[in-house]
């Protein structure tokens, strides 16, 4: 993470201006750069640490869902959680949330894993840790990344209205376990990995509870359906 790969939205810099400040991200940024000195692959590119935030503006947030590591195969990573480029195989967990989406909505599944759709309409698709080593899956955990977006969820919280939060599987339900439930829908289910959705995912209908509850609150709900990779 060099000064000039970083790429951040104006909202998003400004409200996390003191996390960049702060010793910990100069010493994630010493990390960072020491890998990459040493000869190891990062993913994703480092313009695209923070693409969940510069797609989805702070005050643009309607849900939030949360990951845990970028996909540490080639071509995967860019940025959103659950998402991978155009042209790569579309990851289990996906398969499933497809799934739910077609029980519970009636949209067939996309033929990509590409969800910039949805980013730009306002669902926050963060990962805790923000990069990872080629092949080497939660490398870069407890380097601080999860300090940073702890930090993001924060401010979610605080400065926004009538937010969804969608937290499948215990990691993410503990990391935003102090979402305030007066102000914002948190909706817990297990984790879509295929090891786990059987356990409740399916049947969680998470896709329209999410838009009933935009709805009720004046806002415009998420087009869950995914046009062509060719349309974005």
């Amino acid at each position: 993470m060099t000064d000039g790969e970083i790429r951040l939205e104006e909202s998003w810099r400004k409200a996390l201006e003191p996390e960049f400040a702060a010793p910990y991200m100069g010493e994630l940024r010493s990390f960072l750069l020491s890998e990459k000195e040493a000869g190891k692959r990062i993913f994703p590119k480092g313009p695209e640490y923070f693409r969940a935030l510069d797609l989805t503006p702070l005050d643009a947030v309607k849900v939030v869902i949360l990951g845990q590591d970028p996909y540490h195969g080639l071509g995967q990573a860019h940025g959103l959680c659950f998402s991978v480029r155009p042209g790569t195989r579309i990851p289990p967990s996906l398969v499933n949330i497809y799934k739910e989406m077609r029980t519970d909505l009636g949209i067939e599944p996309a033929r990509h894993g590409f969800l910039e759709h949805w980013a730009r309409q306002g669902v926050l698709l963060l990962n805790s840790v923000l990069t990872v080593e080629e092949g080497k899956a939660a490398a870069h955990q407890g380097h601080g990344w999860e300090r940073f977006t702890d930090a993001v969820i924060r401010t979610v919280n605080a400065r926004c209205d009538g937010v969804v939060f969608l937290l499948w599987g215990a990691y993410a339900q503990k990391k935003a376990s102090f979402v305030d439930q007066d102000k914002h829908l948190v909706l817990k289910s297990p984790h879509p990995s295929p090891l786990s959705a059987h356990n409740g995912f399916f049947g969680s209908r998470p896709f329209s509870q999410a838009n009933d509850f935009l709805v009720a609150h004046g806002r415009d709900p998420i087009d869950w359906r995914l046009p062509d990779v060719t349309d974005q």
